[in-house]
């Protein structure tokens, strides 16, 4: 792993054991030749004591003739034909750092662009490898003599530190209005930042140019800021992301486990989806219908500054809402000019620098379960970190699906997922895969043998991959993909019982499945059951007005004798549901559909919850939400034993209709059906596993990052003895698809499939 101050860390220890040698980064990692006394004694340092950001995937040892070296050194790095090195991620900023630019007698006093070998910019400005600061978007920045000395110290923490600056040499920052031109001055730091706060106290937005991409931002608890942000960004229900000093703020807003501290104060510094509390100061329009937050801690000298001068001094705000500096749907904004193009109609100030962002990178996002992190938006501080398979694999690309889109490139032991593309749906979208592609190609050196691909032949990213020049085209099933990524992360071999439950995939039989249960491993699949299909009427319009899956429902209930005068109806237009109502009589405009996440819509809106929504899985956010605690009854449902079985839910759906009519908590009704869904899955893999021998689960898909449903069926499950395995490092919705596609169709091309 290149970036983490590895060579710096190999010079100090050889030279504290009296060892002559070098040390070299190379496209295929790191290069040690050393010879002296001690050389045991390095070998087991070497990996016990390495920087906290290495990552030491092999080390191999050969023996060679004795040179007489005088001394240690570190030697200029090389290109190897062919050859690829691991890239190192951003990191968040250290403490030493953090003290370094909160202190004002060191020279970095207020400069938001100190950094050193333990933390910062990494793969968000690299153009090339080796990762030296020539291959970087720091190589216009000539290092001034003080810098150029701590970067040649052997003793000090910026030894050969790529990205070292200070307000002498560094990059700088410009404030500036919406129609005004940038004055970049490097002097004056600490004066922008104090005149943005000044403004971000007087209710502005402003657009912070960060480090994979600009953010908007504003006083987390202003309520007509907040608001004002929502209109003009186009984003009126989506929760907005939090930034929060230091711990003991987030600890003020948020129920926080100790799985949640750790991934706050990891470099990685994602986003962490955690229980609000009650009483909290702010705007009532941050997360709404939500009791979660998602917050994350500053993770550049630019975002601590924001919130005071000095970690010494108090911070001006509760939290600053930091949502990605986009206009709906399209890629994050990088670019200056760019920003002030697209997001003048959004921002009232725009704080901007002078480094170039070579690559576009989003905010992660995680939520935590039994003590693990799992990811649920892979992208700044895990990209382009390559996933280890345990096996040899062939060069693939694998474009993964048309929501939450990443790609995946496969090349020795590694897969590398590229960072949270979004949703395949615009021009500008489609551009962000094509360059983050060539980019991530062109530093790991994939030339794809194959291109594996979904099977649905209107998403964009299977009609990407048949225009892309790799002759070998390999299609794989939604739901397989699922379930082979939650395999491949955790390192399973072998058949087993896959539950992938989500919103939409493409069947083999051209239906819309998304409540799977496959016995499945690498190279093929068998459906063994499913959710009972209905009809969905009117494609996307159904996703979007979740009234119209409770009308399918209930007609597939009940028949012509649906129940009269329901919340969920009053708010749409007479002649509106009308039209539905005869789509699903007359099956014209309509699917057939297993969706798990349609059965989520009907419910929700059922009980009056989201009768439309403006973004995905609204409806089922606001279910979980809604589900109260401490309820263990659950309701009824069938299972059809056919081939493949089918779980009927339609008794589960009369019973909340009976239980709303006589006035039941909607709380509990929500407890009441996660209940059930998570007791059908038991029975149903329970069935499954005894009559095909097999007693390991994999579930996967969007559905269960929803962690009522995701824990109340791991305990269904291990009570039955299953082993169950989950995703951690790759999301189980959509965002992990690509990893499944990609380990399928090595698979394939193993077997001259």
């Amino acid at each position: 792993m290149q970036g983490v101050g590895f060579r710096p860390f190999v010079y100090k220890l050889a030279n504290s054991l009296g060892l002559s040698g070098y040390v070299f980064n190379s496209s295929s990692g790191v290069t040690i030749e050393v010879e002296g006394e001690e050389l045991d004694q390095f070998l087991k340092r070497l990996e016990n004591e390495a920087p906290t950001l290495a990552e030491i995937a092999q080390i191999s040892v050969s023996e060679m003739t004795v040179r007489g070296d005088a001394g240690f050194s570190i030697l200029h790095s090389r290109e190897e034909a062919g050859e690829f090195a691991l890239v190192p991620a951003d990191a968040g900023t250290c403490e030493a750092c953090w003290r370094d630019f909160g202190d004002p007698s060191n020279r970095r006093y207020g400069y938001p662009f100190t950094n050193c070998t333990h933390c910062g910019p990494r793969y968000t400005i690299l153009r090339n490898i080796p990762y030296d600061r020539a291959t970087t978007t720091m190589s216009s920045f000539v290092m001034c003599a003080d810098c150029q000395a701590e970067y040649d110290n052997p003793e000090d923490r910026r030894f050969h530190a790529q990205p070292n600056a200070c307000p002498v040499c560094g990059p700088s920052l410009a404030l500036l209005e919406r129609d005004s031109q940038p004055l970049f001055d490097r002097k004056n730091s600490l004066v922008v930042i104090r005149r943005t706060r000044a403004l971000l106290g007087e209710g502005k937005i402003v657009a912070v140019k960060g480090l994979g991409g600009f953010l908007l931002a504003c006083d987390a608890t202003n309520e007509s800021a907040v608001a004002e942000l929502r209109r003009r960004k186009r984003r009126p229900h989506k929760p907005f992301a939090l930034m929060a000093r230091d711990l003991e703020a987030v600890q003020a807003m948020c129920e926080v486990s100790a799985a949640d501290k750790a991934s706050l104060l990891h470099p990685r510094r994602p986003i962490v989806v955690m229980p609000q509390r009650d009483g909290m100061e702010l705007a009532r329009g941050i997360a709404p219908g939500d009791r979660t937050l998602g917050v994350m801690l500053p993770y550049t000298p630019l975002h601590y500054l924001l919130f005071s001068d000095s970690p010494d001094l108090a911070s001006e705000w509760t939290a600053l809402v930091m949502t990605s500096g986009n206009l709906s749907e399209e890629p994050i904004v990088i670019d200056n000019e760019e920003a002030l193009r697209h997001l003048r109609g959004v921002a009232d100030w725009f704080l901007l620098h002078n480094r170039d962002i070579a690559t576009r990178v989003d905010d992660s996002v995680v939520r935590t379960f039994e003590g693990a992190e799992r990811v649920l938006r892979r992208s700044r501080g895990y990209v382009p970190q390559a996933i280890d398979l345990g096996a040899e694999m062939e060069e693939v690309l694998a474009f993964g699906g048309e929501l939450k889109n990443t790609f995946c490139l496969t090349k020795g032991r590694y897969a590398v997922l590229s960072q949270h593309i979004g949703d395949l749906e615009n021009y500008e979208t489609m551009q962000f895969f094509e360059e983050t592609l060539a980019n991530l190609k062109h530093i790991f050196k994939v030339r794809p043998a194959a291109a594996a691909h979904d099977l649905h032949p209107n998403y964009m990213s299977t009609r990407m991959a048949m225009a892309a020049g790799i002759e070998r085209k390999i299609g794989v099933q939604h739901h397989h993909a699922h379930i082979a990524s939650c395999m491949a992360e955790n390192h399973v071999r072998g058949r087993v019982l896959g539950v992938a439950l989500d919103g939409t995939g493409f069947g083999t039989d051209g239906k819309i499945w998304g409540g799977e249960f496959l016995a499945a491993d690498f190279a093929d699949f068998t459906r063994r059951a499913h959710l009972r299909n209905v009809l969905l009427p009117g494609g996307d319009a159904a996703v979007r007005q979740p009234w119209r899956m409770a009308l399918s429902y209930l007609r597939d209930t009940f028949g012509q004798k649906i129940p009269g005068d329901l919340a969920c109806f009053r708010t749409v237009a007479e002649k509106q549901f009308a039209l539905v109502d005869k789509m699903l009589a007359r099956r014209f405009q309509t699917v057939e559909t297993s969706s798990c996440g349609r059965l989520f819509d009907a419910v929700a809106a059922l009980l009056g919850l989201a009768p439309e929504v403006t973004f995905e899985g609204q409806a089922a956010i606001a279910l979980e939400a809604m589900a109260e605690g401490g309820i263990e009854d659950r309701y009824s449902f069938e299972i059809e034993d056919d081939e493949p079985a089918i779980i009927d839910f339609r008794p589960t759906i009369a019973a909340i209709i009976r239980d709303l009519s006589h006035g039941r908590r909607t709380s509990e009704v929500s407890a009441c059906f996660h209940n059930t869904l998570s007791a059908a899955i038991g029975e149903v893999c329970g069935k499954i596993g005894a009559s095909d021998g097999l007693n390991r689960v994999c579930l996967s898909g969007g559905s269960f990052q929803n962690l009522y449903l995701l824990g109340r069926t791991v305990v269904e499950l291990r009570r039955r003895g299953f082993t169950v395995f989950l995703h951690s490092q790759v999301p189980a919705n959509d965002g992990g698809l690509s990893l499944g596609q990609a380990v399928i169709a090595n698979q394939r091309l193993r077997e001259g499939d």
